[in-house]
């Protein structure tokens, strides 16, 4: 029987197919899915991946014997699952295993209007239903089962895009776009198709075994190949999205990365000219110039904990207009408060294309400070190294701590975040300064601490 405890995380499903899970199983997620948000109505999509149709066929035939209709909107990016579930006001389930590699599938669900579904707000109770069903039969049936239609919603998706964002009157630019054989390859021309953009794709072929590279920009192996693609044919931008294209990140004209904390701050700039004095969300490890740029453009931000779960129930609490992390997710009220690297590369497209500069001079303005970039350590005791470095930097003059998410410190030039993993045993360590040689003394100090 299968081990749920593996395969269930804090906002997701995700495991090895068929070892870990498979169809059977899918099915009985299907049917949990609809006991759980009560809904006589859902949509599903799926992505690349060779198990990809088939879980989710079998999750659509457990949801409709429990009662349900089933609207597929078959292959599909994430945040177009979460455009279907929002315009549809339908719960989603989506199936995919994002940057994971091929073998991995999983699902992510929201309720209707792509509210966000974790470990505290139905996944633990969709896991309990499916284990009792594991150990005791099938659920029972239902007195008339749902209906399984197919519907396209890929045109429906664009057209929102780009009802939020002006790229009519932008300048022409030459954009190269790398969807590592993953969604973006499927949405990305859709989007951009009858803008003033020269699109230069790479590897937009739709193939879930990842031939080329893994599907996960935040590692820098897996940008060389746009990187030099940009400098080879002078190309204004470089954009990289992950297997699922929920996540988008920029490369400048120099093929050299732009920062998810200074598209954060572009992005946030940008949506505060539309609403001036409006919230901005932003997690703990975020660059300071991202609530930096917010008050200077008449906004608020609020800092939060890392992770969807934390953005999207701010964004709800405070009415945010936008929130943005350094994992380059970036969330979107007028995008039912759900994230969508696509938006946010329309809205660094429109900024660009809005003035003559190239993409270096335009974000130099929100990259102010110099960087560590996050650096895991494995450890066999993350509670006892936090301890440490608490008590080595309590009660130093001028510096404060909190707990907001792990230990953050901060003094006058510097500060650094240092948290644990909670899939693995590592303390993830984030540090920023004025300078460069401050970061490196903060980094190696901390690290003294925390390898030692």
């Amino acid at each position: 029987m299968a081990d749920l405890s593996q395969i269930v995380k804090a906002y997701d499903v995700r495991g090895v197919v068929p070892d870990q899970w498979d169809e059977t199983l899918a099915e009985l997620f299907g049917a949990a899915f609809v006991r759980v948000t009560e809904a006589d109505a859902i949509v599903i999509g799926h992505d690349m991946r060779p198990s990809s149709p088939g879980l989710a066929r079998a999750f659509a035939r457990g949801a409709a014997a429990r009662g349900a209709d089933v609207t597929e909107i078959g292959l599909c990016s994430t945040d177009e699952l979460y455009y279907a579930s929002g315009a549809l006001g339908l719960p989603g389930a989506m199936f995919t295993a994002s940057h994971n590699p091929a073998q991995y599938n999983g699902i992510k669900m929201c309720r209707a209007g792509a509210a966000p579904i974790g470990q505290d707000t139905g996944l633990a109770d969709i896991r309990a239903l499916v284990e009792e069903w594991m150990e005791g039969g099938a659920p029972e049936p239902v007195a008339e089962t749902g209906s399984i239609t197919q519907r396209d919603v890929l045109g429906d998706y664009a057209a929102h895009l780009r009802s939020l964002v002006d790229l009519v009157h932008i300048r022409p630019l030459k954009v190269v776009v790398d969807a590592g054989n993953g969604m973006g390859g499927h949405t990305v021309p859709t989007v951009l198709q009858g803008l003033p953009v020269e699109l230069d794709p790479m590897y937009f072929e739709l193939d879930g075994t990842f031939p080329n590279h893994e599907a996960n920009p935040l590692d820098p192996k897996n940008i060389v190949d746009l990187q030099a693609r940009v400098r080879e044919t002078g190309a204004d931008i470089g954009l990289a999205f992950d297997g699922d294209a929920d996540r988008c990140f920029v490369v400048d004209e120099n093929g050299d990365p732009v920062s998810p904390s200074a598209v954060t701050a572009l992005v946030a700039s940008r949506e505060l000219a539309k609403e001036p004095g409006a919230t901005v969300i932003h997690n703990c490890i975020t660059s300071w110039s991202v609530p930096e740029v917010v008050k200077e453009s008449g906004g608020k931000p609020v800092r939060t904990r890392v992770g969807h779960s934390f953005i999207k129930a701010e964004m709800a609490r405070t009415g945010a207009i936008f929130g943005g992390e350094h994992s380059a997710h970036y969330y979107f009220r007028d995008f039912w408060n759900a994230d969508t690297g696509m938006l946010a590369a329309l809205h660094v497209l429109a900024a660009l294309g809005g003035q003559d500069g190239p993409l270096s001079g335009l974000v130099a303005q929100y990259d102010r400070y110099a960087a560590s970039g996050e650096i895991n350590s494995t450890v066999d005791d993350q509670a006892g190294r936090l301890a440490a470095i608490k008590e080595a930097y309590e009660g130093r003059e001028g510096v404060e701590l909190d707990e907001l998410d792990g230990l953050t410190v901060t003094a006058a030039d510097w500060w650094f975040n240092l948290r644990p993993s909670n899939t693995e045993p590592l303390l993830r360590l984030n540090a920023e300064a004025r300078d460069a040689a401050t970061v490196d003394r903060v980094r190696d100090e901390v690290l003294a601490i925390v390898r030692g």
